[in-house]
């Protein structure tokens, strides 16, 4: 008796798409055939289906990439919606995937913080979820998840542990972050606090003795990270930094040779990480939403400087899908060169452009069918990772 493992894999093993509108590197290709073998594209051309495959009635539909999401935490809300309020990992983690196929998302970087707070953004809660995604996830999941440490300065303790999931592969993203305020910056402190106190329960003194500990970590947890860069670069794991806000701290990036500038404080900051070869990543929500939350540059901006390489959910997973819309919308760019920041681009941006990013041969069939003429994630009729079709919802064809 077969197995249902193997029962899946040949189901998806032949698989023709016929009639969606596609787009392709090249550009749209009409009212077209998409073949699948072995979950990954084979031909896409104007073509009929031939026999031995499975046929899929897409006429009407647009066939697009699937997103690839560098950086999303919006998993944080699902296992703490309120502070000291904490829901079972599993379950939290399960709904999150449900959300992400909803908004399109067919490969996602879980941005898990390691930082020196308790709770949420511990590193127990760090273990707990890598254990999760990497073991039991694997079988529960549906989206294809890849693990973004996003490891604060400060944090200095189990430096040991952090190396080990570096060099066992572990992660597939590392991001270096300082998001304790400097001494003597009122603003940097508030913005701070807001932030923790939505993620733990804490005292006014419990905070102020907690900042001034943390603060006498900083030279350790430099010195630390200069070995994770090191480290990084050594197993070829990708390294972002994030949110450089002057000369300075995009120096220090350039020469750990970051790959990837996660929302860069303004125009000529991200011009500069360019210049030296990073790719800027910047948030969907800040197009959304007009602008950034927090007082950085706006997407559009970006978009209108050429400073723009990809796009992330950052904390809004349906604003990723929404976003390259708005970008043709507004008139920054078409939407085909729109799509790229957050499908190809990423790809390349990450290491990962040999099999994912593109509707092309050779490479994961992993895909969306839309509805035409809707920006909402509620055009999305089906989504497709590795050839196989994970979710499917009821829509209107035009």
């Amino acid at each position: 008796m077969q197995t249902i493992q193997e029962l899946t894999t040949l189901k998806r093993a032949k698989v023709a798409i016929q009639g969606a509108d596609v787009l392709t590197p090249e550009g749209w290709i009409k009212d077209a055939t998409v073949l699948i073998e072995d979950g990954r594209f084979v031909t896409i051309d104007g073509g009929s289906s031939p026999n031995g495959f499975d046929f899929v009635n897409a006429k009407g539909l647009q066939m697009l990439p699937g997103i690839i999401d560098l950086h999303g935490d919006a998993f944080e809300r699902m296992i703490c919606p309120r502070p000291g309020v904490n829901f079972p990992l599993e379950m939290a983690i399960a709904e999150n995937d449900r959300n992400l196929l909803f908004a399109g998302i067919t490969t996602f970087f879980c941005s898990i913080t390691d930082s020196y707070e308790p709770g949420l953004r511990s590193r127990d809660s760090a273990r707990a979820l890598i254990e999760f995604i990497l073991g039991t996830g694997k079988q529960v999941l549906s989206c294809n998840h890849r693990i973004h440490i996003r490891h604060e300065e400060a944090n200095t303790k189990g430096h040991e542990e952090l190396c080990d999931w570096l060099t066992s592969g572990r992660v597939q993203l590392l991001s270096i972050n300082d998001h304790l305020p400097p001494v003597g910056d009122p603003q940097m402190l508030g913005r701070y606090l807001n932030g923790l106190r939505r993620r733990i329960s804490i005292s006014e003194e419990e905070i102020k003795e907690f900042i001034v500990q943390v603060q006498e970590q900083r030279h350790e947890g430099y010195e630390q990270v200069e070995e994770l860069v090191e480290l990084a670069h050594t197993y070829r794991i990708p390294l972002a930094s994030h949110d450089d806000d002057c000369e300075e701290k995009v120096a220090q990036s350039q020469r750990r040779q970051v790959a990837i500038a996660e929302f860069p404080g303004s125009i000529a900051l991200a011009a500069q990480s360019r210049a030296y070869g990073a790719a800027v990543l910047m948030g969907a929500p800040n197009l959304v939403r007009g602008g950034s939350h927090v007082g950085y540059m706006s997407v559009a901006d970006a978009a209108k400087n050429d400073v723009l390489d990809c796009l992330c959910s950052d904390y809004h997973y349906p604003s990723l899908f929404h976003a390259p819309f708005k970008l043709a919308e507004l008139g920054l760019m078409s939407f085909e060169q729109a799509w790229t920041l957050v499908s190809s681009r990423p790809a390349v941006a990450v290491g990962i452009s040999d099999r994912k990013g593109k509707i092309s041969p050779g490479l994961d069939a992993d895909f969306l069918l839309i509805s035409a003429n809707n920006s909402l994630p509620t055009a999305i009729a089906s989504v497709y990772i590795t050839g196989q079709e994970v979710a499917r919802y009821p829509i209107n064809r035009q």
